[in-house]
């Protein structure tokens, strides 16, 4: 019970960790490469398709692809911040800090 309580009260928080883990797990191009092998169908993920077709030259398709994803990340991030300004203005003070250090003015 005690961990959902805080799991609540740190929402926020935990949205921006799971921004910042998105962002790593997106950055990852090299890792996924070496672990899923780039399997067309099976493996091969948004960057890696990115890094492929770079590499083959088709230079308008990898910039669309990475069009595509910069778009899903600025979606992302915009509806985090979007929903720490709700929050912050449903409690009519706000939230400075992350985690346990989060201060309410």
């Amino acid at each position: 019970m005690r961990s959902l309580l805080l799991a609540w009260d740190e929402r926020l928080a935990l949205l921006t960790i799971g921004v910042t883990a998105f962002g790593r797990a997106i950055s990852e191009v090299g890792a996924v490469m070496i672990v899923g092998g780039n399997i067309d169908g099976f493996t091969r993920v948004m960057t890696t398709a990115i890094a492929l077709e770079t590499s083959k030259g088709d230079l308008p398709l990898a910039l669309g692809l990475g069009m595509v994803l910069l778009v899903v990340v600025l979606l992302l991030n915009a509806l985090v911040a979007g929903l720490r300004l709700w929050a912050e203005r449903l409690h009519a003070r706000p939230v400075t800090g992350v985690g346990l250090n989060a201060v309410r003015a």
